[in-house]
């Protein structure tokens, strides 16, 4: 893999330069002066870039691109960052949208508006602070229904009396 520093630029611009204004030479003889003065300002703009050092900002801005782009398909953290981002669009932002529009343009929100606003901030609440079905809180040490129902048997074998319907 290539670094920046690693790559002649000098001679790479002016070839490129070079190139470009021969070719914009051979437009200007067959299209007219108009087309070769347009090939000759694109054919600088290497060399421009070389000598006030805008390769390198472009080199750097393209190699953040392209880490940002790896690091958003291969990291899981990023993708929780995405779906967080989605989760506050769908649910934070139309009661936010609400509330701006009634400071900042004195809009009155419809009853429906405010239910809907109302709606949304509760399932976050309690999306955030619930429980989840399967998660019930654990028993009490010692405590089993099957045990106590066994033990009742027992008892009422050894003294010779029915058990309880009771649990």
């Amino acid at each position: 893999m290539s670094t920046y520093n690693s790559i002649a630029w000098l001679p790479l611009c002016a070839g490129l330069t070079g190139i470009g204004l021969v070719i914009s030479y051979f437009a200007m003889r067959r299209r007219g002066l108009g087309s070769g003065l347009r090939g000759a300002a694109w054919s600088l703009l290497p060399l421009a870039a070389y000598l006030t050092g805008s390769i390198q900002m472009f080199w750097k801005i393209g190699t953040a691109i392209g880490d940002f782009a790896a690091h958003l398909v291969l990291s899981p953290k990023v993708w929780s960052g995405v779906g967080v981002a989605v989760l506050y669009a769908v649910y934070i932002q139309p009661a936010g949208s609400v509330a701006l529009s009634y400071v900042i343009l004195g809009e009155r929100p419809s009853l429906l508006q405010l239910a809907g606003v109302a709606l949304v901030l509760t399932g976050v609440v309690v999306a955030v602070t619930g429980r989840s079905p399967d998660t019930d809180p654990a028993p009490e040490v010692g405590y089993s229904r099957r045990r106590t129902r066994i033990i009742r048997h027992a008892s009422a074998a050894s003294t010779d009396t029915s058990p309880s319907k009771s649990p």
